[in-house]
Parts: structure tokens; sequence; C-alpha cells
């Protein structure tokens, strides 16, 4: 089958493979998950502001609702740091996400209004993967044809998104892109301690 690229180029599933075994590794460890990576990340300013606002804006540590949990990544790419975390719930075996909220370095900032737009779409787009979007084959074809097998996040399935910018004066990144990448860990290790399902493929599904 030929490959070609994705939203976020590679660092949808590596963002994806990196941070939800960061999470692993820390419940391993019987460890936070934010401070354990604020440990990973104590030369990386940049990482560590993000990290640190994202989980600051979330309300990381705080109490929920039994029914629902957080769960958070960061990752660089395309000379941008987007760390997020993701609050979820499970309803009638769906995963359901509630808020993302997002912590956005990317260096100086022309126009923080298309900023903001971009990363919300980012993350729309991101979850799309992360909870409906799937193709199938069979007989060496793909099954699907349009949006009515191969489904989007719907408007009313679309998640409150926080974006918050960090001052910086790093040279400028990449922001059409970058926001994309980290929402799939972020949703899955959120899962995880919610349900304590560790969901190693997209897009997520919940065992009946």
């Amino acid at each position: 089958m030929p490959v070609l690229w994705w939203r976020s180029v590679g660092n949808t599933h590596t963002a994806f493979a990196m941070e939800s075994m960061i999470d692993e590794l820390a419940h391993a460890v019987g460890r936070d998950p934010l401070d354990y990576r604020l440990a990973l990340l104590k030369d990386s300013p940049r990482h560590l502001r993000a990290l640190q606002l994202a989980a600051q804006k979330a309300g990381w540590g705080t109490p929920l609702p039994k029914v629902r949990a957080r769960g958070l990544a960061v990752h660089e790419s395309f000379g941008s740091i987007i760390a997020q975390v993701a609050e979820v719930a499970v309803e009638d075996n769906q995963i359901r996400v509630h808020k993302v909220t997002c912590a956005v370095d990317c260096g100086q900032v022309v126009n923080p209004l298309g900023l903001e737009a971009q990363v919300q779409g980012s993350v729309a787009y991101g979850l799309s993967a992360v909870l409906r979007s799937e193709l199938t084959l069979k007989d060496g074809r793909v099954e699907q044809s349009n949006f009515h097998d191969y489904e989007v996040l719907r408007l009313h399935q679309m998640p409150e998104v926080a974006v918050h910018l960090i001052p910086s004066d790093a040279k400028m990144g990449g922001i059409g892109e970058p926001a994309t990448a980290p929402v799939s860990a972020a949703v899955a290790n959120a899962v995880f301690a919610l349900t304590g399902q560790r969901l190693r493929s997209l897009p997520l599904r919940l065992a009946v």
C-alpha cells in the first residue's frame, strides 16, 4: 500500500509512541506523570515551561469527578514546543474528550489569533484520528470511500480547547502542524488514568 503524508508528518505517531511510553514508565515507578517528565527535562527549559503552564492551566493535581481523568503529553516539532493536557470521560464505552489545554512555545508570535485558530484546528484534526477515523483494507483495497464511513470529529464532539502562548525569544517555529502531534498521547494517557486500560493503537478503542 502506498503511504503518504499526514498532518505533522511523522510527528503524529512518534509523539504517540514516545509520550505513551513515558507515561508507562512513570506509572511503573509510581511517579506522577508530570513530575516524572519534569525530572527528565530538567535541562530543557522551554519544554519545562510548556509542561508547567499547561498543567497549571488545566488544574493538574486538583480533584475531578470520578468519571473523568487527565492525561498530558509534550512534543517538539517544526521548531515549536506544545504541551497538552486532555480531560476525558467514558460514556457508553466511548471515549469523550471534554477539554484540551495547550501551552505553546513557537518563538516570536506574529498573529496570536491566527496561532490560536491553528492550534484549535490541529486538536480537532488530531482528535479525529484518535477517536473516529479508521482505514481498513480488504483484498488490497481501502474499504472507506467518503466521510460517511471514514468518520471525522463532528461539532458536538469537539472539546473546549484552551490555548496559552508562552512569551519566547527563541527562533520562530511553525504552528500549522505541531499541536496535532501530542494530543493522541494526552488522550490515551488520560484513558489509562481513568480506566487502567493502556491503549497502544489508533483510533483508541476501549475493551468491552
